[in-house]
């Protein structure tokens, strides 16, 4: 997705062509949004549109670090269509309404949870980031994944909800396994009682 060869690709390139680079998840670089890496990600182009919602709220190179070198940077017509939708569900929903908030950090969803529990009366929440909202109650989570510089966020979003007399739903039990692998051995445990290690 970078270098000479791209670069001699994109030049050759005659209107109405498609081009499909590799993915950029292959370099390291992309995910820590490297400036180096972004530099020469976006080299060979004049601008960006980004028309995937899923990794919109990654400031990854190839979402948020190339905007910063291609001008202009928009987005595109099924990125737009899904905020208009995700906006008219939420602002012209039925009411009570719930929405389901996953993914393994709390960081990329902060101000996603904090703006539902304006409009929302139940948050519920899955993915890796269950855990640093348990350890924000006191809980232990053994060794699963847990942002310990949000978990302060995780207890003011836990106090916001409360005092808004919202709800925010964890799960109530936890598959728990002795390693990380498809032969491991596993067995569920209610979410307050995580064994250590």
């Amino acid at each position: 997705c970078i270098g000479d060869e791209v670069a001699k690709i994109v030049n050759e390139a005659k209107e109405g062509d498609v081009i499909m680079l590799e993915n950029t998840r292959f370099y390291k670089e992309e995910t820590k949004n490297e400036p180096e890496f972004v530099e020469k990600l976006a080299a060979p182009f004049d601008l960006y549109v980004n028309d995937a919602f899923g990794t919109a709220h990654r400031a990854h190179a190839s979402t948020e670090g190339v905007t910063k070198f291609l001008q202009p940077s928009v987005s595109g017509f099924l990125l737009a269509k899904e905020l208009e939708y995700l906006d008219g569900a939420v602002t012209g929903g039925e009411k009570p309404m719930a929405a389901i908030v996953g993914g393994s950090k709390v960081s990329t969803k902060i101000t996603v949870l904090e703006a539902l529990l304006d409009k929302c009366d139940v948050i519920i929440i899955g993915g890796g980031m269950v855990f640093t909202f348990l350890k924000a109650q006191g809980y232990s989570v053994g060794t699963s994944l847990v942002e310990d510089d949000f978990v302060d966020t995780a207890k003011e979003v836990l106090a916001k909800a409360e005092k808004l007399g919202k709800k925010i739903l964890l799960p109530s039990d936890i598959i728990v396994a002795d390693k990380f692998d498809a032969e491991a051995e596993t067995q569920i445990v209610k979410s307050s009682e995580i064994p250590d290690g």
